[in-house]
């Protein structure tokens, strides 16, 4: 568990829960899922004692459960957000830092190694609770990001400031989330392609057809991950959309970089799943043309197999007629006959055989 208080320009770490809200600024309450589940009692009790309101029994069931999909509720005194994370599992940064175009088990592995455990957050007017995976590295990497904010560093991605309440610092954390999946689309397109290579070469035997439906399989399980924090973040804005206008004319101006801020989130998440669907296309299209590669393949063989077959049938008919057991059959008894049959025979084989080639049946132009 780590908690701050976050205070204009101020972020200080504090080393045990207040038992009341500071006057001014806002309290960021992380926990991680396994710990969180322990002391689920004491952060009900604080809650009650900062805001009034304890968080709903569905909602903690939410927050604890692992398999949860990205979703967005609310009540009257806070919202839930749950999104999934797109991140490198652990133990597979190396998988994603190898740059060496790998096998196709690597490739397999690469599409395992992303990571979509769900966060969990809990937004009230002055308090952020928010439940991360054992492993997850966002709540630590914002702690550090913000106390350098406070301390006067720039912010490479631009914000210069620390955040003015809980939801910002919620967009701030999944915009992050959704970046990262981001920093990794060109080594997984990388390993992808190690597949497709494999799946078109001209002069191999493709039987690894249980890693190619893993893969497919994983993109399509990307896809649904995508398109339910899409969903989830899109109900967040139209929550927005539904406040009445305020008199407050800060508060009204802090409402609409919100807004800014939310729409922002969702065009990342849009460029992430066109970015999966582009995966999951590629990935359909090198199926169908190793399939129409193998068709046109067979079409060769069976059109020279054809070829084969119409040269070779008038020499059987020229054969079979002087194998006729008739005593007065032309050139039977002749001494010549034998090299004028032959001969015949391989006129008219390779006449076939000029004609054929000349249609183009024969030879590996089209």
């Amino acid at each position: 568990m780590r908690i701050f208080h976050i205070q204009g320009e101020r972020f200080t770490e504090l080393q045990t829960l207040p038992e009341r809200l500071p006057e001014q600024g806002f309290l960021w309450v992380g926990y991680g899922r396994r710990e969180f589940e322990t002391q689920v009692a004491a952060v009900q009790a604080a809650l009650q004692a900062w805001t009034g309101g304890q968080l709903v029994d569905l909602h903690v069931s939410d927050l604890l459960n692992n398999q949860l999909p990205s979703h967005y509720d609310y009540t009257s005194w806070y919202d839930l957000l749950v999104f999934r994370r797109l991140a490198a599992a652990p133990g597979s940064e190396q998988l994603f830092l190898d740059e060496s175009h790998g096998t196709l088990a690597s490739a397999q592995r690469a599409l395992k190694a992303i990571d979509t455990s769900p966060v969990g957050f809990a937004v009230f007017d002055r308090v952020l609770l928010s439940v991360h995976p054992t492993d997850c590295l966002v709540r630590d990497y914002f702690a550090d990001r913000l106390g350098k904010l406070a301390q006067g560093a720039a912010d490479f991605r631009g914000s210069a400031r620390l955040p003015t309440s809980p939801a910002e610092l919620v967009l701030r954390m999944v915009n992050h989330m959704v970046d990262s999946y981001l920093e990794l689309r060109r080594l997984l397109s990388r390993h992808l392609n190690t597949l497709q290579q494999a799946l078109l070469a001209p002069h191999s035997r493709f039987t690894e057809w249980t890693v190619l439906m893993d893969s497919r399989n994983a993109l399509h399980w990307l896809e649904d991950t995508c398109e339910d924090q899409r969903s989830a973040v899109q109900e967040w804005i139209d929550a927005l959309d539904d406040l009445p206008p305020s008199a407050n004319a800060q508060q009204q101006r802090e409402r609409e970089l919100l807004r800014v801020r939310s729409r922002d989130v969702l065009e990342h998440v849009e460029r992430v799943l066109t970015h999966v669907r582009r995966l999951e296309s590629s990935a359909e299209s090198a199926v169908q043309m190793h399939f129409s590669a193998l068709g046109h393949r067979t079409n060769s063989i069976m059109r020279t197999l054809t070829v084969l077959t119409a040269i070779f049938l008038p020499l059987n008919l020229i054969t079979g007629i002087f194998g006729m057991n008739f005593d007065a059959l032309p050139l039977i008894h002749s001494a010549r006959g034998f090299w004028i049959a032959f001969g015949l025979m391989a006129l008219v084989g390779l006449g076939l055989g000029a004609f054929f080639w000349r249609k183009r049946y024969l030879g590996t132009q089209r």
